[in-house]
């Protein structure tokens, strides 16, 4: 993890962008961290897009530094200035043709959309998390937050480091993605916009009740996909301080 920035944030959080390999992040520590009083930490899951989605992730990081935890973000891969994953143009395409003839999403264009995304996605979130963890201010336990569900999915099944998710529900997932949800057992806090135009609700709800979690709560709240309101945020924050605290 090679640090490339750091600025301080309202004097209460270390920002510091870095390079992993050719994996851009952000990491966000509460400025009290240290060798002596390490942090938990919250792997923070987007859609992609690390400079457009900053100030909601830099909201989001602040929050949790609030509560003591430090907050990695890195950029998924074919996102941003990353090369473009081969096929994924053409599925996105295929995906807004089918929803704007409102036809059903066929389950090789989410495939095709999705599961390259994950294959390549998830072990760079591992190596960033064991990036992370070798820093002295922060020790864990490990918290996975945000989407796209997919990933964190995949991610909580496979590293047992993370104890705890909070997943943001709706996009459209693979059928494998169901299978994998049933082998969860962490607690889960999964949040779900009732009206998100373009996700599918249905497939949501099937999902959550697939979940294998004996802990699993589901959020859905009125709005569509930026609505999503304060306490919405602030419910998830108390279900991390739970699990991470």
């Amino acid at each position: 993890m090679h640090f490339t920035s750091e600025q301080r944030l309202d004097d209460a959080v270390i920002e510091r962008e870095f390079l992993l390999g050719g994996i851009p992040g952000t990491l966000w520590t509460p400025a009290t961290a240290s060798a002596s009083a390490p942090v938990p930490l919250i792997l923070m899951g987007h859609p992609g897009g690390l400079g457009p989605m900053y100030p909601r992730l830099a909201a989001r990081a602040k929050s949790s530094a609030a509560q003591g935890f430090a907050t990695v973000a890195i950029e998924l891969p074919g996102a941003g200035d990353r090369p473009r994953l081969a096929g994924a143009d053409e599925a996105r395409a295929d995906l807004r043709l089918s929803l704007q003839a409102g036809e059903p999403v066929t389950g090789d264009i989410v495939d095709r959309l999705v599961l390259p995304l994950v294959e390549l996605a998830v072990p760079e979130w591992r190596r960033t998390l064991d990036a992370a963890l070798s820093l002295p201010e922060i020790a864990g336990p490990v918290g996975y937050s945000g989407g796209p569900i997919a990933i964190g999915i995949r991610l909580a099944v496979v590293e047992p480091r993370v104890v705890a998710a909070g997943l943001f529900a709706g996009s459209y997932v693979p059928a494998s993605t169901f299978e994998e949800a049933r082998q969860l057992t962490i607690p889960l806090h999964v949040l779900l916009q009732w009206d998100d135009q373009g996700n599918d609700r249905q497939m949501a709800l099937d999902l959550f009740d697939a979940f294998g979690s004996k802990e699993k709560t589901l959020q859905a709240n009125m709005g569509g996909h930026t609505g999503v309101p304060p306490f919405a945020g602030e419910d998830a924050a108390r279900f991390f301080a739970r699990h991470l605290s």
